[in-house]
């Protein structure tokens, strides 16, 4: 079975890019959300086995938005990596201390995304 992906992501380039990568590279089900709040909302419907989060939105930013889906039960234990295109050690540091299991650079290699999502989540 698949593994099922989550991307939340204001910029429409990006979602679509990264499911498509995703989808074609990888053979993982994709759904995407534009914004933080339709990402809880999805999250919660659809049960990804992981969650690719945009740090800077507008409206709920990516930090928020991943303090929300750990309040609510059906997603609290869904793991998040973030994708960014600022990558500060202090940033890390910070995001580590959140519990996100990965940060992920923008821009990134289409062909190589889904190895960089198996790797921090110990996929094989």
């Amino acid at each position: 079975m698949p593994h099922r992906i989550l991307i939340i992501d204001d910029e429409d380039d990006i979602r679509e890019v990264a499911a498509m990568s995703l989808e074609t590279v990888a053979g993982w089900e994709v759904m995407v959300a534009n914004s933080g709040a339709q990402g809880l909302t999805r999250a919660a419907t659809y049960k990804p086995d992981a969650i690719l989060l945009d740090v800077m939105m507008p409206g709920m930013d990516g930090p928020t938005t991943f303090r929300e889906l750990r309040k609510n039960p059906v997603t609290a234990k869904i793991p998040v990596l973030f994708l960014t295109a600022k990558v500060q050690a202090t940033d890390r540091r910070r995001f580590a201390d959140l519990g996100i299991h990965a940060v992920l650079v923008k821009p990134f290699d289409p062909l190589t995304l889904s190895t960089q999502i198996a790797n921090a989540l110990g996929w094989k």
